[in-house]
């Protein structure tokens, strides 16, 4: 059975912040609304109920959207709020279970002076509190240093992902990789595909939405279609062992994608400015699309230290689970190091590209 994401070593680390009393709702849609000068929670608030994970019914899927101050808060047990596929499976071993997510993005964005990557931590976070993941932790022949990174979608191996693009890392976290097909269709309802849709927030503070935007970024009258991205297939062949695993560029590896400028909709963080329904003047956004990158391999802009592992203890990730870091495997995620990984989609490479 193939191992499956470990990062739990990341992505689920308890970021203490000083946000209480912050109360859970039951999870619907996550949509923010003013409760006060500078404050905000999210539609459906249960205002008796104060964000203790231990107090709250771990079965029920609860998050809180706060906005104080310069950043937005966003506190989850991590699950999800639709249908999933079966968990364990043959491609995942693993079982859902209720996690201490707390996340912090700023409510103003600064651009990095160049992309940052990604690399082992996560991306963002969904409206419901469930976390997106760019990359795995599955390598050509097992080997973390091999400089050949195998994609969740579209690579050879089975590594149990649902009908929403996610599976479950060894401490419980379901999280996603790509378009969570259950969750923009309980956002949207009946205006499916008839709007851009906000479905998360990356580290950096942007935004993240589905897979549909304006034919004109500025023009909210315009059509509105799914977006492209503007990453392609490499030509040709890759190398042979022992410099590479060999065969054609398919789309098994990251490294088989090159960003082609021009080529989509969609610069090389899988993003773009423009006007939505929830910025009406304007704002820079990330898109999930359902070809490669998925999600962005960069940030745009400067991450918050709660998705990264930016002064913390080696080991540790946002969000832990109450029972605990599963065990790592040989080869599986949380085996392997930032400085290991080759340059990602957005980011300078590490490596040169190959022809």
């Amino acid at each position: 059975m193939t191992t499956t994401s470990t990062r739990a070593l990341l992505c689920s680390l308890v970021l203490v912040m000083p946000v209480l009393p912050v109360r859970f709702a039951a999870a619907h849609h996550g949509h923010e609304h003013h409760d006060g000068p500078g404050h905000h929670h999210v539609h459906g608030l249960q205002e008796d109920q104060e964000a203790r994970p231990d107090d709250a019914d771990p079965n029920t899927p609860r998050t809180s959207i706060v906005v104080r101050g310069d950043h937005r808060y966003i506190v989850s047990n991590g699950l999800p709020d639709h249908e999933t596929g079966r968990f364990p499976n043959r491609g995942n071993p693993n079982r859902i279970t209720a996690q201490d997510h707390r996340f912090r993005v700023p409510v103003k964005p600064v651009k990095a002076a160049r992309p940052v990557p990604v690399g082992m931590s996560c991306f963002g976070v969904a409206v419901n509190g469930v976390f997106f993941e760019a990359g795995t932790a599955e390598w050509w022949n097992n080997d973390r240093n091999s400089g050949w990174h195998i994609e969740a979608i579209g690579g050879t191996r089975n590594l149990g992902l649902d009908s929403n693009k996610a599976h479950v890392q060894p401490n419980g976290a379901y999280h996603y990789h790509a378009v969570p097909d259950g969750l923009v269709k309980k956002l949207a309802g009946d205006q499916l595909g008839k709007a851009p849709l906000l479905i998360g927030w990356a580290a950096d503070g942007h935004p993240i939405y589905g897979p549909w935007g304006y034919e004109d970024p500025d023009d909210p009258q315009s059509e509105v279609r799914l977006l492209q991205s503007s990453w392609k297939l490499r030509k040709g062949q890759r190398p042979a062992a022992p410099e590479g695993p060999g065969g054609m560029f398919d789309g098994t590896y990251e490294e088989d994608h090159h960003f082609v400028a021009g080529s989509g909709d969609l610069d090389q963080f899988n993003g773009r400015t423009g006007v939505t329904p929830e910025f009406p003047d304007g704002t820079y956004y990330y898109v999930v699309t359902d070809q490669f990158p998925f999600v962005s391999r960069s940030w745009r802009g400067m991450p918050d230290d709660s998705f990264t592992r930016k002064g913390r203890s080696h080991g540790q990730r946002p969000g832990g689970s109450r029972r605990g870091p599963g065990r790592q495997r040989p080869g599986g995620e949380g085996a392997r190091d930032r400085r290991d990984r080759p340059g990602p989609p957005g980011g300078p490479p590490r490596r040169p590209p190959h022809r």
